[in-house]
């Protein structure tokens, strides 16, 4: 698919050849109407997901701070928990939570390590499907990686480059009995939402804020 951001140059430059070609035949002034309106002929192309994925690829790393509500059938309340993310290109990804519990998870290539109250445990995403998948819903979109989403995704993209929304719904069957959907929305190459429905109706809010933890 060809992006809108490289279509529309193409049409102003359609539209400066045809007033050039014009002009000898024109008076300046029509030529410059005639300019003017074949480049508003131009169609307006949306902002898609190759746009998405070029825009979020320019940041190769970068840190932020996360609050999480979890909503879980049977529960009155949400589950709080807060703590700070990182990535670095193309495919680390930590998350440290420090409320309710200190506890860690960190993702390079296949390998997740997971930390708790002192213990480590190293696991192999292979063996999990589901879980793989909604990490590299993260990774994916965090490196502008549409490939990667969409060996496990069907994609929409919505609004522009200012505020956008990247729905993700699971097309492997694995992750399809675990995910109804995910939610990603930012603004530029920032994530700043992820809202995450289970199957079953649990449900993961997530707000995000770019920057160091403390800042």
């Amino acid at each position: 698919m060809t992006s809108g951001s490289k279509i529309r140059p193409a049409a102003e430059a359609v539209a400066a050849a045809l007033a050039a070609a014009l002009r000898p035949w024109l008076r300046p002034r029509a030529a410059l109407l005639l300019a003017l309106a074949a480049l508003i002929a131009a169609p307006a192309w949306a902002f898609d997901l190759n746009d998405l994925m070029y825009l979020l690829a320019q940041r190769r790393s970068g840190e932020a701070r996360f609050t999480e509500q979890r909503f879980v059938r049977g529960l009155d309340g949400p589950l709080d928990s807060a703590g700070t993310l990182s990535f670095t290109a193309p495919d680390k990804l930590v998350r440290r939570t420090l409320t309710p519990r200190p506890e860690s998870m960190e993702v390079q290539g296949n390998v997740l390590i997971l930390s708790r109250g002192g213990r480590t445990r190293t696991l192999s995403l292979d063996a999990m499907p589901e879980l793989q998948g909604m990490i590299e819903a993260m990774r994916g979109t965090l490196s502008g990686n549409a490939p990667a989403l969409q060996r496990y995704f069907k994609t929409e993209v919505k609004g522009d480059a200012k505020a956008w929304t990247l729905d993700l719904v699971p097309s492997l069957p694995a992750l399809a009995a675990q995910v109804r959907s995910l939610r990603l929305s930012g603004s530029g190459s920032d994530v700043r939402g992820v809202d995450m429905e289970f199957i079953g109706g649990d449900r993961s809010v997530m707000t995000i804020v770019p920057g160091p933890a403390g800042s």
